[in-house]
Parts: structure tokens; C-alpha cells; sequence
């Protein structure tokens, strides 16, 4: 089971914002962070992608695009710890926002994953409410059929 609690900054402020979500999966943490890093997992759950965690690796999530959107998503791995943690820029148009991923075993075997993305300014409100709602429904719901699957 996944349960998703949402403690997204809801208020526009002069500061930069970011999105939390904490996902409660029944797997182990080495399963979830497989989904988190390989690409062809990355993709049932996200987008398709060429990741490679490896610090300073590029690469680029693709999607459908649309008006001002070219459907690139380019990532720089800034950071990896397998199977614990996993960083990584999140840059597009002028969004220029990082990616953080914390895993943590629980003691029943399940993984605790948790979401913060950042960098969010007050003029990335649209982008921002988006982006805040697919992570706390579509991907979590996706990443819980997919790690059930494994």
C-alpha cells in the first residue's frame, strides 16, 4: 500500500517554493530505488528518460509537448547514495528546480520515499501547481502499481 502525505508550500511567497510528498511503499528499498534509476522502470511511472545515476551524468526526460513546452525535461545527477538517496537538477524553459529522493527502510520492510523538490520562484506558480499535483497523484499511484509488480 502507498499512502501519500502532502506537505506541499501551498503559499505564494517572495521566496523560493517547494514541493513534499512522502510515499509509503511495500517494498523494499532496493526495489524502489531500482524504479527511481533505471530507465525502463523510470518510464512506466514518469516519463521516458535515459537516467543513469552516476554524479554528473546528463540526461532527459521526454514528454508530449505543448504551447511554450518542448517536452524536455534535461537532468544533471547531482548527487547519489544507492539506495538511499538520489539528486538531480529538474531544468526546463526557465524552471530551474532540484530533484531530492530519500529512501529509508521501515521496520515491516517497506520503504519510506520521500519527494522535495525545490526552486520553485513565485513566477513558476503554474508550473509549480502541476507539477505539485501529478507528483502527489498520478506518480505516486503509478510508482505503487509498479513496485507491487517487481
Amino acid at each position: 500500500m502507498a499512502t501519500v502525505n502532502d506537505s506541499s508550500d501551498d503559499k505564494a511567497t517572495d521566496q523560493n517554493r517547494a514541493i513534499h510528498v512522502t510515499y509509503d511503499l511495500d517494498a523494499s528499498r532496493e526495489k524502489v530505488w531500482k524504479a527511481l534509476t533505471e530507465p525502463k522502470l523510470v518510464e512506466q511511472w514518469l516519463f521516458p528518460n535515459d537516467i543513469t545515476p552516476e554524479v554528473g551524468r546528463h540526461f532527459t526526460f521526454r514528454t508530449t509537448p505543448a504551447p511554450g513546452f518542448d517536452g524536455l525535461i534535461n537532468c544533471e545527477v547531482k548527487e547519489v547514495e544507492a539506495p538511499r538517496r538520489l539528486v538531480y537538477t529538474w531544468q526546463t524553459g526557465p524552471l530551474d528546480t532540484v530533484v531530492n529522493w530519500s529512501l529509508e527502510s521501515t521496520d515491516s520492510g517497506s520503504t519510506r520515499l520521500k519527494l522535495s523538490h525545490e526552486g520553485f520562484r513565485p513566477e513558476d506558480d503554474g508550473i509549480y501547481n502541476l507539477l505539485a499535483g501529478g507528483w502527489r497523484d498520478r506518480s505516486g499511484a503509478l510508482l505503487k502499481e509498479l513496485v507491487a509488480s517487481m
